[in-house]
């Protein structure tokens, strides 16, 4: 099917997989890490390239490095779909760093935060190539259409799949990552969808959350009181949060950005101990968090929940939907 003006139509909205608990198995799969970035669609007409995120919304001007398309790639046009990520002290994936360059909307800053931030956009399929819509074929044609559109670079690369899922899901809980996603080699890519032509398969939980209350240290928010609503329109807390990668300065900048929004009422409608001595506010701000276990239905809180940054993720978009899917963080 021939495209018309590549920009005239809205940024579609990608595939989504769903999760489970175990890795599938089989020579139809194959399985790939999970990235702990941003998921980011890169759209190029042969003239012009622009990148959006998983919600439509545009971040060409924050990653300038990936609008000069002749350095990875001869394609004349193409939509490509991948994760921008950035690499933490540690060497691994840090989400936390990779909110430094996406959270920026002041164009002025991009240039020194690009300096500071190095990313690498680590694609895994391609939609549309030459001309012509690809999301008919199967996973497998469409990953050597991918080899053939991308010419490596510092900056961009492709995914590596790998034949053994168990093993590699393994290696990822070994070193602290987040994950892999197993995807079969015969699925076609539906625009919108979710289903279980991709798998993915945690070693941890993430999340998105309300901030519903703060704890102060010598004048400064030191943790955030969370929260996820139900269905129902009702903030549940979840989690007192206090530990995870934020510097002294972000912390400084968030009791600014709270301070304004305090209020006498507490926006949650459950009582919990660790609530005591928290200082309530409006739930306008949201913040994505790391956690090692959370049972929902049993109201407890989140085990050992960790900051990873914070995002602008409308706070009404925090919905817990159901038992088996928790209502991780993959919204970014």
């Amino acid at each position: 099917m021939k495209m018309p003006a590549l920009f005239s139509f809205a940024p579609v909205t990608p595939f989504e997989p769903v999760r489970d608990s175990s890795v599938p198995d089989g020579e139809q799969w194959i399985h790939q890490i999970k990235w702990d970035g941003v998921r980011m669609l890169s759209y190029f007409d042969g003239k012009e390239c622009r990148l959006f995120n998983r919600k439509g919304n545009e971040r060409t001007q924050n990653y300038p490095e990936l609008v000069d398309v002749r350095s990875y790639s001869a394609a004349g046009s193409f939509i490509m779909d991948g994760e921008i990520i950035a690499l933490g002290a540690d060497g691994k994936p840090s989400f936390h760093e990779v909110m430094r360059r996406d959270a920026i909307r002041k164009k002025e800053k991009v240039a020194s935060a690009q300096k500071a931030v190095q990313i690498t956009y680590m694609i895994f399929d391609i939609l549309y190539y030459e001309g012509e819509w690809t999301t008919g074929l199967p996973l497998i044609a469409r990953d050597s259409l991918l080899s053939e559109a991308i010419r490596p670079s510092d900056k961009v690369q492709k995914i590596v799949s790998f034949k053994e899922g168990q093993p590699l899901f393994d290696l990822m809980r070994q070193q602290g990552m987040e994950g892999i996603i197993s995807k079969n080699l015969q699925s076609t890519y539906a625009c919108s969808g979710k289903d279980r032509r991709w798998i993915k398969v945690k070693n941890y939980g993430d999340l998105v959350v309300v901030i519903g209350g703060f704890t102060l240290n010598g004048g400064t928010v030191n943790a955030i009181l969370a929260g996820i609503y139900d269905t129902n329109g009702q903030l549940h807390y979840i989690g007192h949060v206090g530990t995870g990668t934020l510097a002294r300065t972000e912390w400084g900048e968030l009791t600014k950005r709270l301070r304004p929004t305090i209020q006498a009422n507490c926006p949650f409608v459950n009582n919990h101990p660790d609530m005591k001595g928290a200082t309530w506010v409006k739930p306008l701000f949201t913040a994505r968090i790391m956690y090692s276990e959370w049972r929902w239905r049993e109201g407890r809180t989140l085990r050992h929940p960790s900051i990873q940054a914070f995002v602008d993720i409308p706070p009404h978009e925090c919905v817990f939907q159901a038992e088996k899917e928790d209502a991780d963080g993959d919204r970014h």
